[in-house]
């Protein structure tokens, strides 16, 4: 009975158990639903019975086992529940068993052992657990054997190759066995294809790979496999070979110029996240019929060959989180056959290649992370065909972002974001009607939110941040149903903002940084606008115009006399060096009086802090604004040097990170002794150390609670620190050198946005000195803080930018495992960069900080933060390396933060999704 490939449906009538003589039954490729009938037992002539790809449930009867005469049994692709029967090692005629794509679970039966002409065994795709019966591999018939998508444990014997020798087709991809692979399946040598990728076997490559001729795929990726690239040469000999994936192991060294001498039926090659150091050879090029090349993740440096263009067969090149330096190379547009091409995280420089424009099938273009410079290419934004992701984000790309941004109407996520884009948002991205997600973020786009955003009716997450838009908040932004994540903060927007759509979920909008918002939802904490003027406010005007001209005539004379002041005052302050000040920037004046009065006489109930050169008071000044009043101590030495360092630096830069100096007072005190005095703003959040470590200042457990930093908290901290020494270190001119990082001279506001302060130390460097690495200093004694101080300096070295990457990334380790840097545990040999190097990879988790941890609601989540946290560790160790020329700058660490803040969001969105 052959009814295959029909669209038969319902259960399979019992009836069919009284059809004593029937030899095959195929109903294979239908919809049958129910259960198998019990009944079949009854056909005992049967030799084939195949109901594959069907819709049965249930079990499978043990009864079935009496069927003597069957030599095939196929039950393939249906939703079959509960163990193999034991019974089917009775059908000793049997020569192939397929069960694959069931729910079967159990262990697989010893008793199947005894099937001794059993040439096809297919189990995968099922939930068996326990080890394979040790008999199995002595069933010397076998050619495809295959247990794949299981949970089954346990090693392959050492002689399988001997046990086996017909096998064709090895499948035991996706399940939990160890040990090696067994070097004697170099004896079969009709091996065609070798799947155990997903596994944990470990210990080398077995060697001699050549001897299998007939080899076309070996697929041992994701495994714990430890070995060097001298199997490739041998692999030279299989003559058939199409698939090599040997990624995700512990695979190293170079990669041999003997790669090229593969088959040149090579359509796959993929090493990616392995130890593999060293440069692409340029005869790779000359695998012409290669399809894919995965080599990212490894630690392959120097410039790709321009040979790589000659793959002209190549849909995918991934290339990215290398160390790839010079140009992107021209030759790749000459892969026009190319549908993926990622390059991202590498230190690719100059412009992008016009030719990529040739690449008429890319649906992926990810370029993004590394310091590419110029405009964005025009024939690149022609690319039709781009329909998934297209990034350029985080490389130094300027001008304006073209016209043809409009001829990605497929595109799904386009990001442009931390570049130097300016100017308007064209209109014509309104024709990108397949965007699900924007981001332009960091950048300098300007002029109001376009309209031209109103019919990206998919967006789903939009992110303006960090630009000079300005203007208000446009009402459509409220109407894209499909927007879950919107962020507009530090921009100069102004107004009410909306009170629908996204904008009723606070935790998906961000606005902050925005001055002049009001209005928004409760939650948003903006505050509420003001209501508009009334239309007979002109009748005052008369009313206005005499107040306003006799305030004026007060304040000239008020001026006059401050003239006269303060020319007495400068003849006076000329004898004291320590007073002349150059100011980039106009200053509040503010006499000591009014300090006086500020801080009810400097208070000790006012003290917020206490510093090396002095107190720091919490004030209000006679205008009503709160501040922060840093008071030197004068006999402490050093005191007037840094009063000068800090109104030198502080006076000539502006960052959003750094503590804004608002004045400064150099006077004298009623008691004619020398008074200097620092204004700052009042930061409501304190220091970081007191987050951090909240108990060593005297708070109680529940309150050391209630002021813990979440993941994405530090995380954001972390940047913005960085982002601050960045400018301090490439923005400003000349350079500027901290010398004092650590968390309590970072100070949070009421948005837990961080600033840098306390630049009593800083050095405003040559730049001859800043070009080598070495920069100017007044003394030979050691200047910073004990545990925060680079190991050069105590050799006598001077400051210099390497020292404050230092500083920061010790500062960066214990935000992420609560650990001050000079604690006791850690032992006379030990400090905090040994003891979270000495964790990583495998023990991170020992050392990240508890309160972290906790975040986790479930295990899926302790995964995220474990990775996220592991990988932040990883760049605090790299930023504080022993020696100066090892350390990860400040530019490399915001980049390597970013991408892990990124990556951590992501699967937390999915998550929620």
């Amino acid at each position: 009975m052959v009814l295959q490939n029909n669209s038969f449906r319902g259960e399979i009538p019992p009836q069919i158990g009284n059809l004593l003589r029937l030899r095959h039954l195929i109903l294979s490729n239908n919809s049958f639903g129910g259960s198998i009938p019990s009944n079949l037992s009854h056909c005992s002539n049967l030799r084939i019975l195949d109901l594959i790809d069907n819709q049965l449930v249930g079990g499978i009867h043990s009864n079935l086992g009496s069927l003597r005469r069957l030599e095939y049994l196929g039950f393939s692709a249906n939703s079959l529940v509960g163990p193999i029967p034991p019974s089917f090692g009775n059908l000793s005629l049997l020569e192939q068993l397929s069960l694959q794509q069931n729910a079967l679970h159990g262990e697989i039966p010893e008793e199947l052992s005894r099937l001794e002409r059993l040439v096809f065994f297919q189990l995968s795709f099922n939930k068996l657990i326990g080890e394979i019966p040790p008999g199995i591999f002595n069933i010397s018939s076998m050619l495809a054997f295959y247990v794949g998508s299981n949970q089954l444990r346990g090693s392959f014997p050492s002689d399988m190759g001997t046990t086996l020798p017909f096998l064709s087709l090895l499948g035991a991809f996706n399940n939990l066995f160890t040990g090696m692979i067994p070097p004697s399946l170099t004896n079969v040598t009709s091996l065609r294809g070798v799947f155990l990728c997903n596994n944990s076997f470990r210990g080398p490559i077995p060697k001699n790979l050549g001897r299998l001729t007939s080899l076309q795929m070996l697929v041992l990726d994701a495994n714990q496999l430890h070995d060097d690239l001298s199997f490739i040469s041998s692999l030279a000999n299989c003559s058939n070979l199409k698939d090599l994936l040997v990624d995700v192991n512990l695979i190293h060294g170079s990669l041999p110029r003997s790669i090229s001498n593969l088959s040149a039926s090579v359509e796959v090659i993929s090493m990616a996240s392995n130890p593999i150091h060293g440069s692409i050879p340029s005869a790779l090029g000359n695998l012409f019929n290669l399809s894919a090349l995965n080599l990212e993740n490894t630690f392959l440096t120097d410039r790709i060959p321009d040979s790589i263009g000659g793959l002209y067969s190549l849909q995918e090149l991934h290339l990215s989180g290398n160390m790839f330096t010079g140009e992107i190379p021209s030759s790749i547009g000459n892969m026009t056959l190319l549908n993926i091409l990622d390059l991202h995280s590498n230190s690719f420089q100059g412009y992008i290649p016009q030719s990529l424009g040739n690449c008429k099938q890319l649906i992926w273009l990810d370029l993004s992370n590394n310091n590419l410079i110029g405009t964005v290419p025009v024939e690149i934004l022609s690319l039709f065909s781009l329909s998934i992701f297209f990034s350029l984000a985080h490389n130094n790309l300027s001008g304006s972002l073209p016209l043809q941004v409009g001829s990605l109407k497929n595109l799904a996520k386009l990001d442009l974001s931390y570049n130097r884009l300016t100017g308007l948002i064209p209109a014509s991205i309104s024709e990108c009607l397949s965007l699900r997600w924007l981001y332009l973020e960091a950048n300098s786009f300007d002029g109001q939110i376009p309209q031209s955003l109103r019919p990206l009716r998919a967006l789903e997450e939009l992110d303006l941040s960090n630009n000079i838009f300005s203007g208000p908040i446009p009402s459509f932004l409220a109407e894209l149903t499909l927007l879950e994540y919107l962020n507009l903060s530090f921009n100069e927007l102004e107004g009410q903002v909306p009170k629908a759509g996204v904008f009723l979920n606070a935790s998906a909008v961000s606005v902050s940084g925005n001055r002049e918002l009001c209005g928004g939802v409760p939650s948003l904490k903006l505050p509420l606008c003001k209501l508009p003027r009334s239309k007979n406010c002109c009748s005052t005007k008369a009313i206005v115009i005499s107040v306003v001209a006799g305030s004026l005539l007060c304040l000239a004379l008020l001026v006059l006399c401050l003239s006269i002041f303060f020319y007495r005052k400068k003849k006076q302050m000329t004898t004291d060096p320590s007073t002349k000040l150059s100011l980039e920037h106009p200053f509040l004046r503010i006499s000591y009086d009014e300090l006086l009065r500020a801080t009810g006489r400097f208070s000790e109930s006012n003290l917020i802090g206490k510093g090396r050169y002095g107190m720091v008071y919490k004030g209000i000044l006679d205008s009503g604004d709160m501040v922060a009043v840093k008071v030197l101590n004068l006999m402490q030495r050093g005191a007037s040097r840094s009063f000068v360092s800090e109104c030198r630096t502080l006076g000539t830069i502006r960052h959003r990170n750094l503590v804004k100096i608002l004045s400064v007072c150099s006077s004298v005190d009623f008691c004619g002794n020398d008074f200097k005095a620092l204004i700052y703003e009042f930061m409501a959040n304190e220091s970081l150390e007191e987050w951090l470590h909240p108990r060593t200042i005297g708070r109680d457990d529940e309150h050391d609670e209630s002021r813990n930093l979440r993941l994405v908290q530090r995380l954001n901290i972390a940047i913005d620190i960085a982002t601050a020494i960045e400018y301090l270190h490439k923005s400003c001119y000349p350079p500027i050198v901290h010398g004092d990082l650590k968390p309590s001279n970072v100070l949070l506001d009421n948005n837990m946005v961080p600033r840098v302060g306390d630049f009593g130390l800083a050095k405003i460097t040559t730049v001859s000195a800043e070009a080598t690495g070495i920069q100017d200093s007044t003394s030979t004694a050691v200047r910073g803080s004990i545990g925060y101080v680079p190991p050069e300096y105590g050799m006598g070295h001077k400051v210099s930018t390497p020292g404050d990457a230092y500083s920061y990334g010790i500062l960066l380790l214990e935000m992420f495992t609560g650990k001050g840097p000079t604690e006791e545990a850690f032992g006379a040999h030990f400090n905090l960069h040994s003891f979270v190097q000495a964790a990583l990879p495998d023990q991170a988790m020992d050392v990240v900080d508890l309160r972290i941890l906790n975040e986790a609601s479930d295990q899926q989540q302790e995964i995220m933060i474990r990775d996220c946290a592991a990988s932040v560790l990883e760049v605090g160790v790299a930023c504080s390396m022993d020696s100066p020329r090892d350390r990860m700058d400040m530019s490399e660490a915001i980049k390597e933060l970013y991408s892990i803040k990124a990556s951590y969001e992501t699967k937390q969105r999915s998550t929620r999704k």
